[in-house]
């Protein structure tokens, strides 16, 4: 995208004035979307976004400027906006000799979405759709969308790093709505990885659009969730956004750095049943949260967050790392190229167990099994959360029952890692996600194995 000697002139240029480092951030991104509603073509839309970001960092302060022109005079300016930014006295030139270091991406793509038809990617969604309508006259309505997005980044520093990496991502979703004599109820199916085109022979769109439907259909049989504290099996894949969001993000450097974080100050601690271990990974081929590098430069790594019950490290970005003395753990992650990098997951699981996913079942007398968790919200400094439970059933003498609607699981974080007294040998990704934070999203995958906590509060409607 840029030529190597511009590069070295704009991150000398932005040194001028006192920073201490600097760094260019290059991004071309483009994309298709095409969305299916009730039958007809709601949206089919092309895309194509390019652009810099300056950073130069000055003892505590930072400064920031993003352009879309990426000749050497936009890049020019960009960086003498970011260094009056962080200026901080000083002076003088310094020059930067850079170094190219490859990339290796963890995941193959055989057929690039680009070069696939419009044509093909719409069939995908009628095909979806009729799928998701032959599971009766139940079905009123069904939405499916298709996305894919190729994501090509370079980096660029003072400390003479130049990589650059290529990110390719797939994506297709149904939500179907069934009505009946209990009203309208909802199915939802999604799958996404970093793969290209390739991605719908490994998973047909029927099958994702089936699964929607008889989720919706179900649920038409549904009895109001119970209200109170009980035990709760989560399924394989289907809850690991609560580890995400309630203490995932308290595991975030930046979060650690400004108290707003549970796990301050906590390493070396139990602070998880001896069953959990918890881990961040970029470099897990083909899913969500995978990449060859972060928006830092950093390569993709594995962290073991917690080991055994144990805290163990938090994630780092380059800003915090630096600061500490420590290692870059790959975390550095941004938007796009007008967003300062920020600590953010990558994909982040519970390893297995060695329990027998039915017997986690059998062993619970009365309970609530959760097959597929829904969005929520975490306060980082307490741990407490609320997440609403897509599908989830009863559990009533070890086995599991009746479908039960929409309803809620409250509790904390902390509570949760500490209750959890059963884990699976089943482990399972569940689905692509978007993980928000001060107003960025980033792609980011999770996953579980079958897991029990030993008491949790389900919000139901049930008297």
């Amino acid at each position: 995208m840029i030529e190597e000697a511009v590069l070295g002139r704009v991150l000398s240029a932005a040194l001028v004035g006192g920073g201490e480092f600097s760094e260019v951030f290059a991004e071309d991104r483009r994309g298709t979307t095409a969305v299916f509603d009730d039958g007809r073509i709601e949206q089919l839309s092309s895309g194509r976004d390019r652009g810099a970001g300056v950073r130069v960092i000055a003892g505590d302060t930072t400064g920031y400027a993003h352009t879309s022109d990426l000749s050497e005079a936009g890049l020019l300016a960009a960086a003498e906006a970011a260094g009056a930014a962080a200026r901080h006295g000083g002076g003088g030139a310094n020059v930067v000799a850079l170094e190219r270091r490859p990339t290796t991406h963890p995941s193959t793509v055989e057929v690039l979405p680009d070069d696939v038809p419009k044509a093909r990617k719409v069939e995908l969604l009628r095909r979806a759709d009729d799928a998701a309508r032959s599971a009766g006259g139940a079905v009123s309505q069904v939405s499916a969308r298709y996305g894919d997005s190729r994501r090509r980044i370079l980096v660029a520093n003072s400390d003479g790093l130049l990589t650059s990496d290529d990110q390719v991502r797939t994506l297709f979703s149904v939500g179907v709505v069934a009505t009946g004599d209990t009203g309208m109820q909802t199915g939802r199916q999604s799958v996404g990885h970093t793969i290209g085109f390739e991605l719908f022979d490994r998973y047909p769109v029927e099958d994702l659009a089936e699964r929607a439907a008889r989720r919706a259909v179900t649920k038409l049989a549904a009895r109001p969730a119970p209200s109170g504290e009980m035990p709760v099996v989560i399924g394989a894949g289907g809850g690991g956004v609560l580890f995400h969001e309630a203490c995932g993000h308290g595991l975030e450097a930046d979060l650690v750095a400004k108290g707003a974080s549970v796990y301050r100050d906590r390493v070396g601690e139990q602070v998880a049943s001896p069953l959990v271990t918890l881990v961040d990974d970029g470099t897990v081929a083909d899913e969500w949260g995978c990449f060859g590098i972060d928006d830092e430069g950093s390569p993709a790594r594995r962290n073991v967050l917690i080991e055994d019950g144990v805290l163990t490290d938090y994630m780092w970005d380059h800003t915090r790392a630096r600061r500490e003395g420590r290692p870059r753990s790959g975390n550095g992650r941004r938007q796009s190229y007008q967003h300062l990098p920020m600590v953010r997951m990558t994909n982040t699981f519970l390893l297995n167990g060695t329990d027998d996913p039915d017997d986690i079942v059998a062993g619970t007398d009365q309970g609530i099994y959760v097959a597929q968790l829904g969005g929520g919200s975490v306060n980082t400094a307490t741990g407490d959360f609320v997440f609403g439970m897509w599908e989830a059933y009863l559990i009533e003498d070890g086995e599991i029952t009746e479908p039960l609607r929409e309803g809620n699981l409250i509790g904390n974080g902390p509570a949760v890692l500490l209750d959890i007294e059963a884990l699976g040998d089943d482990f399972a990704m569940g689905s692509p996600g978007t993980c928000g934070k001060d107003g960025q999203g980033v792609p980011v995958g999770d996953g579980v194995p079958t897991l029990r906590v030993r008491s949790l509060t389900v919000g139901g409607t049930a008297a």
